[in-house]
């Protein structure tokens, strides 16, 4: 058998017996350049010029098999089967003696792929795009699929508003037959938007539907937010959103019709035009439902938000099959189908829907899955769920899962996906997904704080230790005015029904600052043991005892209630005529509180409600009391990017069985965490000699904050900004709460849940301060949240 092309082939090397070629390149042959050649039975196959390629790849794609006949046909599809691999730039067939030789010229695999100039995308990401379109390492070389990657990369660019961008791509051989393949980038000047014109608007100003984009012209701001920069992404969802206007608005066949994007000639400018077609507003008229309901049709029907005589709204529409379809999935089936079908009158302008319902089968879950959790143990999570495998899904207890885990403050993120289980029609996966934060902090050296100025701290704090869940802390604060010596341990689940214990052992000593005019010293020594039992989902009560030893040392400058208190309880005959000296007091308070957290998320909840009620009350010690103290905060989302938060807090002390109320045990009002403008502990009644702030037995405080994301920073939560509203004030014991006593601020603040610790920065202006207030229009703070 021999096949010859139109050149001539010379053997690769000497060799006693001659080969004859039987194919070429697989073009020569579709082209009729080979001459047919006689069949011939293999004896053998032998493969070279392969490198990286494994000779049983090669193999698999021969047609034919030792002992068999090799012909024509088979010689010209081997030829096309190994060209279509991609691997080979050329490939030849020869025979030799029976023995069918393959003769193939693998084609250059990609050592690396790089980039220069790049600055709008990080080069991971551009390196992991550009692989699966082809090109990467370990790939094969192909000009043509570079080519793609190079057109891929400027359609991301302009998609980004950098119309500018020029790429040039090299290509360098490298030894091994491999290839490096770089990327040189000239981002250009970002093109920024010029105008934003909408044309066809009648039922809305261009100012309002203008309010709804995300891209905008340039301003004071955009050199930040990049709101001027023309973005495909953006404009598609700025595009959506007038839609949803219209549709929210009554509008039913409201449409952008078209969109046109115009770029000057220098690329640096963009002209952006929107059509919108409003037609006209349309009015409810009827709702019915159809399909399977169980016999529950009037309790769905009450789901439905969409009401005979209402202004269509798209977003109520939604809303409703959404309450439909979560209400047939709390009784197990999640793959409900809901759809709400128009009758459209366009000569009236009316509407009527018919929800179909379509439960579909009864879904059970699987398997529950946890990723994410390198540090924290799964038991800690799967503690928290309230959905449980085998059982029917239930979408209200996912939710309660999910919420459950974000409370703990572990992680940064917590999602869930609920997917289909592949080959079942009626089981669902729920997949928890986590990403963790720091949660631990060792921390020695300084800190520096307004009231204390510079100070020497060291501490360990593990919220989640070892990813047990547990709490465990060690405190050294050697603060000139407040020194703390300190261990807790917080075990969240100390038994399995959810029972936690927490114990804490500490030795504080407290004085005023360098301010204040009088002087004393407060030494507390002592423990606590609290158990909470939880009573449902979000509520748990905490009972608790201590015993504490405080020491007060008083001088000639002390304020009067602290001298009084010395001349009430010293056993130093002197000290009881001249309140000059120290007195020591034994305490064994017993506490009752409960909490109710429905927050969405401890670290940055946007809606949910926090509660706490708390009292401490000693009747057996040498001073008497009690302290009850309710506190709520609440949150809710005023729009998909705004948050408003408000706080209570109402706190009440007093002295049982004719013992005057501990001057230690006092509450103090001012500064970050209260009425923000006023210095720390400065509001309420003030000594008449030394002009300390002596606190109270009584407490008010009210805080409102709007709280927005950092502009720039996405949908991170951990980086946000504030306006507020703060109010409160301290009184003392048996005095009324009076509203005309009350101080009020406002201002702008900044939040942070830095690695470090939670940071807040707020700048206040006081809106009634009296004179004789001390006043503080910047405040920062670590370790405090909202």
């Amino acid at each position: 058998m021999k096949l010859h092309s139109e050149r001539p082939v010379l053997p690769r090397f000497a060799m006693p017996s001659r080969r004859s070629l039987i194919g070429a390149a697989v073009l020569a042959l579709c082209a009729g350049h080979a001459a047919a050649g006689a069949p011939f039975v293999v004896k053998d196959i032998r493969v070279e010029g392969i490198q990286r390629t494994e000779a049983g790849t090669v193999f698999s794609y021969l047609p034919v098999r030792v002992g068999e006949t090799f012909d024509d046909d088979k010689g010209t599809a081997a030829i096309k089967a190994l060209y279509a691999t991609g691997f080979f730039k050329d490939v030849r067939l020869e025979e030799e003696n029976g023995v069918l030789v393959v003769l193939v010229e693998e084609r250059p695999a990609i050592s690396s792929v790089d980039f220069t100039g790049t600055k709008e995308f990080e080069k991971d990401m551009l390196v992991k795009a550009l692989k699966e379109i082809g090109v990467g390492e370990t790939k094969i070389f192909d000009k043509a699929s570079v080519e793609r990657a190079e057109q891929e990369l400027k359609r991301q660019y302009l998609s980004h508003g950098l119309y500018g961008v020029k790429i040039t791509t090299t290509v360098t051989p490298i030894e091994r037959n491999r290839v490096t393949v770089m990327f040189n980038v000239d981002e250009g000047d970002v093109a920024k938007i010029k105008g934003i014109n909408i044309v066809g608007n009648k039922a809305f100003s261009d100012k309002q539907l203008r309010e709804l984009l995300q891209l905008n012209t340039s301003g004071w701001f955009t050199w930040y937010s990049k709101a001027d920069q023309y973005s495909k992404q953006k404009l598609t969802g700025d595009l959506e959103s007038i839609k949803s206007w219209y549709a929210n608005h009554g509008y039913l066949e409201a449409n952008v019709e078209s969109t046109q994007v115009a770029i000057t000639p220098d690329k640096k400018e963009i002209y952006l035009t929107i059509n919108i077609t409003e037609g006209e507003k349309y009015t409810v008229t009827g709702v019915k439902m159809e399909g399977e309901t169980f016999g529950r049709e009037e309790e769905l029907k009450q789901l439905i938000l969409l009401r005979p005589g209402q202004t269509y709204s798209g977003e109520l529409l939604e809303a409703s099959n959404k309450r439909i379809s979560d209400r047939l999935a709390s009784f197990g089936y999640a793959f409900a189908n809901v759809n709400a079908n128009p009758e459209v009158d366009q000569a009236r302008h009316e509407v009527k829907f018919t929800f179909i319902v379509d439960p579909g089968k009864r879904a059970y879950v699987r398997h529950m899955t946890i990723s994410g959790n390198t540090i924290t143990r799964d038991e800690v999570i799967r503690r928290e769920f309230r959905q449980f495998e085998s059982s029917w899904y239930d979408p209200t207890r996912v939710k309660m899962s999910r919420d459950r885990v974000d409370r703990l403050g572990y992680f940064k993120d917590v999602t869930v996906e609920t997917p289909e289980s592949q080959g079942t029609t009626d089981q669902v996966d729920v997949n928890i997904a986590v990403t963790e934060r720091p949660t631990g902090n060792f921390m020695i050296g300084g800190a520096f704080s307004q009231a204390e100025k510079f100070t020497f701290t060291a501490s360990v704090t593990q919220a989640n230790f070892a990813g047990s869940g547990n709490t465990v802390g060690i405190e050294l604060n050697t603060s000139k005015y407040n020194r703390t010596i300190s261990f807790a341990q917080t075990n969240p689940y100390f038994t399995d029904e959810g029972v936690s214990r927490a114990f804490q052992l500490y030795l504080r000593t407290s004085r005023p600052p360098a301010l204040n005019i009088g002087s004393y010293t407060v030494r507390q020594l002592g423990g606590n043991l609290t158990f909470g039992v939880p009573f449902s989902e979000t509520d748990n009560v905490y009972f608790g005892a201590g015993l504490e030893r405080t020491k007060l040392e008083t001088d000639e400058s002390s304020p009067t209630p602290y001298q009084e208190f010395i001349r009430q309880n010293s056993k130093d005959p002197l000290a009881r005529i001249t309140g000059v000296g120290s007195a020591t007091s034994n305490a064994i308070p017993l506490t009752v509180a409960w909490g109710r957290d429905s927050r969405d998320s401890a670290v940055t909840p946007t809606r949910g409600r926090y509660q706490r009620a708390n009292l401490e009350i000693d009747m057996v010690g040498d001073n008497k009391y009690y302290r009850a103290i309710y506190e709520h905060q609440w949150y809710r989302p005023v729009t998909r990017w705004m948050t408003l938060a408000l706080k209570g807090e109402l706190d009440i002390g007093g002295g049982l069985r004719g013992s005057d109320y501990p001057v230690f045990k006092n509450f103090y009002g001012g500064g970050i965490g209260s009425v923000r403008g006023y210095e720390s502990s400065s509001l309420g009644l003030v000594d008449y000699r030394t002009l300390d702030a002596l606190g109270g037995a009584r407490r008010v405080i009210g805080n409102a904050e709007l709280q927005f994301p950092f502009p720039g920073g996405g949908s991170d939560k951990s980086l946000r900004w504030f306006t507020f509203a703060d109010t409160g004030q301290v009184f003392q014991e048996g005095q009324r709460f009076r509203a005309d006593q009350l101080r009020y601020s406002a201002g702008i603040g900044l939040s942070w849940i830095s690695p470090v610790g939670p940071l807040k920065l707020s700048y206040a202006k006081p809106l009634n301060a009296k004179p004789g207030d001390r006043l503080e229009r910047f405040q920062f703070q670590m370790g405090t949240g909202f």
